[in-house]
């Protein structure tokens, strides 16, 4: 069902530009515009001057993306950026330390014949806004670039796509480097065809789920229909999106939660927001905890029925769903079995939008809520001036996102976070309308 394939990448000739853990950067999304500045200042090749451009003035105006079109090809034009002469299959490694252990989280970049969602080749999870996708198409429009990739899931049980890389692994990578998230990040070139030709057909009978990255996917899809009446062939490379593919059966594969922080409500008070919880919910309320045993608590209350927690400056209650309550009564659930046992799916139609009366276009323009990944500061957070209420989290399961794309449905938005983040400027994928893939 996925078609994937090799493709000529754009990558950093590191001994003209130099080390990659100045030139690599996190996703553009995640970027704030004090790490933009920190990390410009980091190279003069540092791809967050591609990724988030500025015009030449150092305003914000749509000058911005024709700047980057412009920088972009200045860098191949000095050779600090080359196009691979041959096809290839990056295989990326990313390997970090998290909840106490060192783990290597493995995939590869490819390309991918683009499909609308509703075609079920590649399936969304999460819901998607407009302003991103907007800045994302103007971008990709000036440069005729897909500058990073969208993070893909498969399913491979028996880890059948990991071989074909193992030799290659053996050798030394062509790119490697330390981000600022202490993450390493190396990346090898896969060019012998028997063996790309191996891992092709490996994914040909699979669904891909995106775990990231569903703005980019969004766009991919938008620039393609518009550089169709350039294209002359069905396998234009315009016809293809760039993607990191990773195995959702790997145990290299963590999935931490966002949490919710509730701010700039006109009124708010704990006792009556949870005496109307507990409609839905059993409630126990516990003194201020550390970050740990919210996990710990959190974890094990999961195990019976879906559980969040309300930290406010008093403490924390936990929120766990009462087993008589009819969930197919309650019209903002309706849908499959899998979207209403979500604790996310509940905690937003539930509590923040029938009992908060945070509404979706509140949500999406987070006049009222943000988040912040991080337990611990969540926990502070919920301590800050201005701050009502933040809602902790568990994780999503891998088998969840998996369930709800495979049911046609989406969960809000920031409802996984896939640690760690891709990092961005690794391989680029350059769009030729009358290039074949």
């Amino acid at each position: 069902m996925a078609e994937i394939a090799a493709f000529r990448g754009i990558l950093y000739d590191t001994k003209k530009a130099g080390a990659p853990d100045k030139l690599l950067a996190p996703p553009y999304d995640v970027i704030s515009p004090a790490e933009r500045e920190k990390l410009a200042a980091l190279d003069p090749h540092n791809c967050v001057r591609l990724i988030l451009p500025k015009d030449v003035q150092g305003g914000d105006s749509d000058g911005k993306y024709e700047h980057a079109a412009a920088e972009l090809k200045t860098w191949l034009d000095e050779g600090v950026m080359r196009r691979d002469d041959k096809p290839a299959l990056y295989r990326y490694h990313q390997t970090f330390t998290a909840e106490g252990r060192t783990t290597t989280r493995k995939g590869f970049i490819c390309r991918i014949r683009l499909h609308r969602f509703d075609e079920g080749v590649v399936l969304p999870h999460e819901r998607t806004l407009a302003g991103p996708k907007a800045d994302r198409l103007k971008l990709k429009r000036a440069t005729r670039c897909h500058l990073s990739q969208v993070f893909g899931l498969y399913s491979d049980p028996k880890r059948e796509t990991d071989v074909p890389f193992e030799t290659l692994e053996r050798s030394a990578p062509v790119l490697q480097g330390t981000t600022s998230d202490a993450v390493t990040q190396q990346l090898w070139r896969l060019t012998d065809p028997v063996a790309i030709a191996k891992v092709t057909q490996l994914l040909a009978d699979k669904k891909v789920y995106i775990a990231d990255g569903h703005h980019r996917y969004e766009t991919m899809l938008a620039l393609r229909d518009e550089l169709r009446k350039e294209a002359t062939s069905p396998r234009s490379s315009i016809e293809y999106g760039t993607i990191f593919l990773a195995n959702m059966d790997d145990p290299g594969l963590l999935v931490f939660p966002t949490h919710r922080v509730v701010h700039g409500l006109p009124s708010f008070d704990k006792d009556a927001v949870l005496a109307k919880a507990r409609e839905f919910f059993t409630v126990e309320e516990a003194p201020a905890p550390d970050a740990a045993t919210v996990r710990r608590v959190l974890a094990e209350k999961s195990a019976g029925a879906p559980t969040f927690a309300m930290a406010t400056g008093q403490g924390i209650a936990y929120l766990t769903l009462r087993k008589d309550v009819d969930l197919e009564r309650v019209p903002s659930l309706k849908g499959p079995a899998v979207v209403r046992t979500l604790d996310v799916t509940l905690l937003h139609a539930l509590m923040i939008e029938q009992i908060l009366g945070i509404d979706r276009a509140a949500q999406e323009s987070q006049t009222n809520l943000r988040y912040v990944k991080d337990t611990g500061q969540a926990l502070q957070e919920a301590r800050a001036p201005g701050v009502q209420a933040v809602f902790v989290m568990n994780p999503t399961k891998v088998s969840q996102v998996r369930a709800v794309a495979d049911a046609g449905e989406v969960m809000p938005q920031k409802s996984t976070f896939f640690y760690p983040k891709l990092a961005s400027g690794l391989v680029l994928n350059p769009l030729l309308p009358q290039e074949e893939v």
